[in-house]
């Protein structure tokens, strides 16, 4: 029986704000101070309108099909409920009221899509951006929240993602960079930030923020949330000095950019094995990550050629990988009650590789199917005047140059 606990619910209540401020004000101000300052306003209002329009899906369907009770084969929740008819002030989910859960979950969701935004910033359609974000987040992130963490196949078959490794990081990641693949690349792919401490500023606020994602999935006040804040704290802390030491192998210098890349970096690796690992297992986590995302960005993408503005597959993409499969080797019994490979458990790496390997197949093959019809329909990218001069004026007739 499902009795609540005021403790729980307060800092779930605490939670959901943090997670809330991760997006706005923390994306906004990260995306938006690491673009150009003709599209500073733009790179913002994607990460607003994103988070608005999932809001509102999350609570019509969104929620009931990503965590109803299982269909035939567990791809989708049956949607009861929609748009909340049924559950009071009285309904429990644990310890905790099913509305808060419901809070919390949209937050993550208004999240994923934000980060896509990184991507595409500077030549995507305001219009197609709304509606791709409302596809998306129908046809992608709901039906992988729900295998992950609904009572999916893949949460039956056993895949360990804590907060959001392959839900949030390796979804938002790849989805960003299929996205990025069907826009094409910028007529000039120079982008210096236009105000570093904006984008500083944003990257205290998802640091800050990261503590109520990965210490609220705990889903109470309890030692396991205790311990997700500390691992989390400790990789992003280790994940910023790799970054800011392969800075000065590579430039001769260490860049305030490299350092908060690194912090993110680690964070997104940590996430999906916050509430598993020890802080050994957090350390490890930490030095790997930076050294994955700083190829990707600095190697890969030139190699490749596609046109990742800000570097989300880069580093929430990459990472959030590494961090997925990490789970899978560092989890300790004493910690989550499940054991990785270094616990004697081999077979948790297995899975976290095929839950991988899922994310990536099915965001990137979905994504990709959205933003082609969308292409055809209403066209996605902005004409070449508007890119030239500015997403600001063109889309907006605002301008972003006093920021």
């Amino acid at each position: 029986m499902d009795i609540l606990n005021t403790g729980d619910t307060a800092w779930i209540l605490v939670s959901t704000i943090l997670v809330l401020l991760m997006s706005i004000p923390g994306i906004a101000f990260f995306y938006g101070g690491l673009s150009k300052k003709k599209n500073v306003l733009n790179t913002m209002f994607l990460t607003f309108i994103a988070f608005a329009i999932v809001s509102i899906i999350w609570v019509v369907f969104g929620y009931q099909c990503a965590f109803g009770e299982p269909t035939i084969g567990g791809f989708i929740g049956v949607p009861n409920n929609l748009l909340l008819q049924g559950i009071g002030i009285t309904s429990l989910s644990d310890t905790i009221p099913t509305i808060l859960f419901i809070a919390f979950q949209l937050t993550f969701a208004g999240l994923t899509a934000a980060l896509i935004s990184g991507a595409i910033v500077g030549r995507m359609k305001f219009t197609a951006w709304m509606a791709f974000i409302a596809l998306w987040v129908t046809l992608v992130y709901v039906p992988i929240a729900h295998w992950v963490w609904g009572g999916g196949w893949l949460m039956q078959m056993g895949a360990l993602d804590f907060a959001g490794g392959t839900v949030v990081h390796i979804n938002s990641g790849v989805s960003a960079l299929a996205l990025a693949l069907i826009l094409g690349r910028r007529k000039n792919k120079t982008l210096l930030p236009h105000n570093l401490g904006y984008a500083i500023l944003g990257a205290g606020f998802l640091w800050f923020g990261w503590m109520g994602f990965n210490g609220g999935s705990a889903l109470g006040a309890n030692g396991l949330a205790a311990s997700a804040i500390l691992v989390s704290n400790i990789a992003a802390a280790v994940a910023l000095i790799v970054w800011v030491i392969l800075d000065i192998i590579k430039v001769g210098k260490p860049t305030m950019l490299g350092a908060i890349s690194g912090a993110i970096a680690g964070l997104v690796a940590i996430t999906p094995a916050a509430g598993f690992v020890d802080v050994s297992g957090a350390i490890c986590i930490g030095i790997v990550a930076p050294i994955i995302s700083y190829f990707g960005i600095y190697y890969l993408k030139e190699k490749l050629g596609y046109d990742d503005a800000l570097d989300v597959f880069g580093i929430h993409g990459l990472s959030g990988m590494w961090g997925a499969l990490a789970t899978g080797i560092f989890a300790a019994p004493v910690i989550g009650e499940a054991a990785g490979l270094l616990y004697g458990n081999p077979e948790q790496v297995i899975i976290q590789i095929i839950s991988i390997l899922v994310t990536i197949v099915y965001s990137f093959v979905v994504t990709i199917i959205i933003a082609k019809v969308l292409d055809i329909i209403m066209g996605i990218r902005v004409d070449e005047k508007t890119e030239t001069e500015g997403l600001d004026n063109g889309l907006h007739e605002e301008s972003g140059y006093n920021l």
